[in-house]
């Protein structure tokens, strides 16, 4: 029940931390190598950065180079990180490197390794001289205070591989029955550790030894792997008792071809923890950041691995991997769950900009419409047969009826009279032209001529326009229906109706009333 709160929590945790949200702390990580060691740290270190929501890493590893751990360290600062965590190659070259990003005002966690300058922040690391002083007491022991043994060193002017020998010599040296046949310069790896060593030996045959003491475990299998191709028994056997050759180292990593596993296997008869414990440097990043209390100076906590605790060491290691990897497939499931869940965010907000997008064009038609109904009615108001006009009474009128000719003086006058009788006979629906030409005294061409020219329209037309304006007003001002409207202005059909007031007013006589 426990691990099922645990995993719900975690999975809460991974949720936030895997929420997308804006960026708020950059770290830039500069490797000084890349090694399996490296590569557990980088994993807690992405780990820890699970538990703190808006954290982004940016990893460089230098493969050893102080060139390109310079160029890295420089290259993280002008691209704008918040903090440095920076673990460097040797105690001298990059100093300078780490000076420029502490003055530019970036906080800087030294771990690991140290630099030979003051301008950091925070120190973490384990105990590096402590380390080498247990071995040395450890192999005194092992040899029952005497035989030989035979020192590789790490890296040349690297702060760990500096302190690690010093502690094994002041150890050693305390202890006048062992003697150390040799300190052979290495770099950390296994490689080089099998080339000094086998060439070492190849010089030295007649030198039997008893213990190889390497400043991390792959320099002491690099070592094994030479002792064990040399021919000369001398070179693998003790001398006396015929015993094989011990090997030592530091780190012991878990997992396949660990520092514990190969003390499980006797393939090393030491190791010792050299812890990485990334997740504890994100801590005391996050808290130098967010201006918590922090101590400026941190030795992590290790311990010795031998055959006696090897297989119990491996089994809580390996559980914690275990639990490492079921936190990294939690995290993964997360974040696909939440890239998923951004993905319906963005179908939902295209969605919703589509509906709002249909609104818009729905309101701008219904505007539009309402609009053309607006100048529909302005039409409808300033159309000529609306305009207003005073009975001209002159004796001009009664000429310009029997020659046809229309003068500015009387086109007002007769405007009014041919309207006067075009609305009081609208209800007729066998009103002709005919009709009102015998009405206004004039033949059915005269009537024509003298409207066409006052009105730019023929008299059907201007009839046709009277009975619709009339309709208009009875649709606006009764409750007629629109049969009833069709008929009081002179239609006999009220489906003609419709089509002709739709021609002239565009919209049908329904819509009038809306």
């Amino acid at each position: 029940m426990r691990q099922r709160f645990f995993y719900l929590f975690v999975l809460a945790t991974l949720l936030v931390s895997c929420s997308g949200g804006k960026v708020k702390y950059r770290i830039g990580i500069s490797q000084c190598s890349d090694d399996i060691w490296r590569d557990k740290q980088n994993a807690e270190l992405r780990m820890g950065a699970y538990f703190h929501d808006n954290v982004e890493l940016k990893f460089a590893a230098a493969y050893d180079s102080d060139e390109r751990q310079v160029q890295q360290i420089d290259s993280l600062v002008n691209n704008g990180i918040d903090l440095l965590i920076v673990a460097p190659n040797q105690v001298q070259t990059i100093s300078p490197a780490i000076d420029r990003a502490y003055d530019k005002g970036i906080p800087v966690i030294v771990f690991e390794r140290k630099t030979s300058s003051r301008k950091y922040t925070a120190f973490i690391s384990a105990d590096n001289y402590e380390m080498g002083r247990t071995m040395g007491e450890y192999i005194a022991s092992r040899l029952d205070g005497k035989g030989n043994v035979l020192e590789i060193k790490g890296l040349e002017g690297s702060s760990p591989a500096i302190e690690r020998h010093k502690g094994f010599m002041d150890a050693i040296e305390k202890v006048p029955g062992i003697k150390v046949v040799g300190s052979l310069q290495g770099d950390w790896t296994e490689e080089t550790a099998y080339e000094t060593t086998k060439l070492w030996f190849n010089n030295n045959k007649d030198v039997h030894v008893d213990l190889v003491f390497g400043a991390n475990d792959r320099t002491a299998m690099g070592a094994h792997k030479a002792m064990t191709e040399v021919t000369t028994p001398l070179a693998f056997r003790r001398v006396v008792g015929g015993e094989a050759v011990l090997y030592c180292g530091i780190d012991g990593l878990p997992g396949e071809n660990g520092g514990i596993q190969l003390v499980r296997d006797s393939l090393l008869d030491a190791s010792y923890i050299y812890p990485t414990n990334g997740d504890q440097i994100i801590e005391l990043a996050v808290n130098i950041l967010e201006g918590k209390p922090y101590d400026k100076e941190t030795l992590m906590m290790s311990a010795l691995v031998t055959r006696d605790n090897a297989k119990v060491l491996l089994m809580q290691s390996e559980e914690l991997m275990r639990q490492a990897d079921r936190l990294d497939l939690l995290h993964d499931k997360a974040d696909n769950y939440l890239h998923e869940l951004d993905t319906q965010r963005i179908v939902s907000w295209l969605a919703i900009g589509i509906i709002v997008l249909l609104v818009v064009v729905f309101v701008l038609f219904y505007l539009y419409l309402l609009r053309k109904i607006s100048m529909q009615r302005e039409r409808v108001t300033n159309t000529l047969w609306n305009m207003e006009a005073t009975v001209d009474s002159s004796p001009s009128t009664a000429n310009s009826q029997q020659t046809g000719t229309v003068s500015p003086a009387n086109e007002s006058g007769f405007l009014s009279h041919f309207r006067e009788i075009v609305e009081t006979r609208l209800s007729d629906s066998n009103l002709s032209i005919d009709d009102l030409a015998a009405d206004m005294n004039l033949s059915r061409v005269q009537l024509y001529r003298r409207v066409k020219a006052v009105s730019g329209s023929s008299p059907v037309e201007l009839l046709r326009t009277a009975r619709l304006n009339r309709a208009y007003q009875l649709l606006l001002t009764t409750d007629k229906s629109v049969s009833e409207v069709a008929y009081a202005v002179g239609f006999t059909a009220p489906s003609y109706f419709t089509k002709c007031f739709k021609e002239e007013y565009g919209m049908v006589p329904g819509d009038v009333r809306k």
